[in-house]
């Protein structure tokens, strides 16, 4: 009868380990960073998301419109600090008004990515980029 609790405390225990392992590795999968480039879908602009000094920062890489060329360089996002998993917040540029608005980026998925503009922390606006690199 011993061999049988042992045994049936065994299975258990391994169950138990299995399914502990499935979880983290679930989160560990979907704990994707910003870093790369990414395309916004509205105006066809690349903007690159980069470490800078142990925040989030990112600037415009590439534009679809040529006329925006001068804007291949751009800040629009600086020291940006991660506030929880796959969320990150800081300052937000617009480079159509010139105005700075609070910003939230969201990961999504490993290439999803929601970037949010906010003002008084009510009226927001935001739009999911995809992955280019």
């Amino acid at each position: 009868m011993s061999r049988t609790i042992n045994s049936r405390v065994s299975s258990s225990l391994a169950a138990a380990l299995v399914l502990a392992g499935c979880v983290a590795l679930s989160d560990a999968a979907f704990a994707a960073e910003p870093y790369g480039t990414w395309l916004r879908p509205s105006t066809g602009t690349q903007v690159a998301f980069y470490a800078c000094g142990g925040k989030l920062c990112a600037k415009i890489s590439a534009v679809k419109d040529q006329a925006r060329k001068s804007e291949v360089g751009t800040v629009i996002m600086k020291g940006a600090d991660k506030s929880a998993d796959n969320t990150w917040k800081g300052d937000l540029l617009d480079v159509d008004s010139g105005k700075i608005y609070s910003g939230v980026v969201t990961m999504e998925s490993a290439s999803a990515l929601n970037l949010k503009g906010c003002v008084a922390l009510v009226l927001c606006r935001g739009e999911t980029w995809t992955k280019v690199k």
